[in-house]
């Protein structure tokens, strides 16, 4: 294993973590391929694949505005050897190609008794940045958590935007990789060269002993904030970024409820069918019996997501409401 003490860290955009994790796998993996919507000669609509056109040649090339169609070859390159990673520009769009990813890709190795597998990295970005409205900010990993035989990531980090990315390329079954848009130039510190890790794993950002804090994407550093400010009211919240809501670490919350007893549960997406009812479901099946309070998600209102900023502000959880919904909990 390699001494990561002696590895590089460097300060890195979440863009930019996620173009050094590109490079690394078309470096290490010679049957990769990186494809999609603009993503080679202008290098990404937020420059995440910029440079790698140049670097790696024709294994980086741009495709015609069709979903179905990028997922479409992503899956026959990937049953013939190849290891495509395709990047679906906007993950609202990625329900025009949705047959070949949850009809096709997802059971190709349970039809095949095993024979065959897909390979394939599914890079896509969601959320609501600066007036995106309805149709180009839709959080879709609840849709893609359902489907047996799909892994799904959420990487709230830079180091994560890189490592998780490398996780999934790894892997010899199909990986959703989903980014959120509004933290693309967020920044931090990145180790770059070390082992690359196995698709799972959830990690807790921040201890305490009063409330568990699950957050999913932008929603980490949402609730990292609100922590901080319970914390001067004397409300110690344990923050659990899950990483892979599929497969999801139920471990990991567990240990955290044996203290805390309590449980909140933020993401962006709509409270109708979002992950957080997912979880929420599990805390009744499985971890009732560790709970003092009932389940509390914060989550936007089951709505299209208006374009207007000051709606659109309303609309988006924020640090207000996760304090907010904490702080019920202890009231009477």
């Amino acid at each position: 294993m390699a001494d990561t003490a002696a590895l590089p860290v460097t300060r890195l955009r979440y863009s930019e973590a996620v173009n050094a994790a590109l490079g690394r796998a078309l470096e290490e993996f010679p049957e990769s391929l990186l494809f999609g919507e603009d993503v080679a000669l202008p290098g990404g609509v937020f420059g995440a694949s910029r440079g790698l056109k140049d670097r790696f040649g024709s294994r980086v090339f741009d495709t015609p505005i069709s979903e179905a169609a990028m997922l479409g070859a992503a899956l026959g390159a990937a049953l013939v050897g190849r290891r495509p990673i395709v990047e679906i520009m906007w993950g609202d769009f990625v329900f025009v190609g949705i047959d070949q990813l949850i009809n096709q890709a997802a059971n190709v190795r349970y039809i095949s008794r095993g024979e065959l597998r897909a390979p394939m990295t599914v890079r896509m970005q969601e959320g609501a940045l600066a007036a995106s409205s309805a149709q180009h900010s839709r959080c879709v990993e609840a849709f893609l958590a359902h489907v047996p035989g799909l892994k799904v990531a959420l990487p709230s980090c830079p180091a994560d935007a890189y490592t998780l990315l490398l996780a999934a390329i790894a892997d010899d079954d199909p990986v959703v990789v989903i980014e959120h848009r509004a933290i693309y130039g967020r920044s931090g510190e990145v180790m770059q060269g070390g082992p690359i890790e196995s698709t799972c794993g959830a990690r807790v950002r921040r201890k305490g002993s009063d409330v568990t804090i699950v957050a999913l994407s932008r929603m980490v550093d949402i609730a990292m904030e609100a922590a901080a400010q319970l914390a001067e009211r004397g409300v110690e919240c344990e923050v659990i970024d899950p990483r892979w809501i599929v497969p999801f670490d139920d471990q990991a919350v567990t240990q955290s409820l044996e203290r805390t007893g309590r449980l909140v549960v933020v993401h962006e997406a709509t409270r109708t069918g979002g992950f957080g009812a997912e979880i929420a479901a599990r805390a009744a099946e499985d971890w009732f019996w560790r709970l003092d309070a009932p389940v509390i998600r914060v989550t936007a209102p089951d709505a299209p997501k208006p374009s207007a900023p000051t709606l659109e502000a309303a609309f988006i959880p924020d640090v207000a409401h996760v304090v907010a919904a904490v702080s019920t909990l202890f009231e009477g």
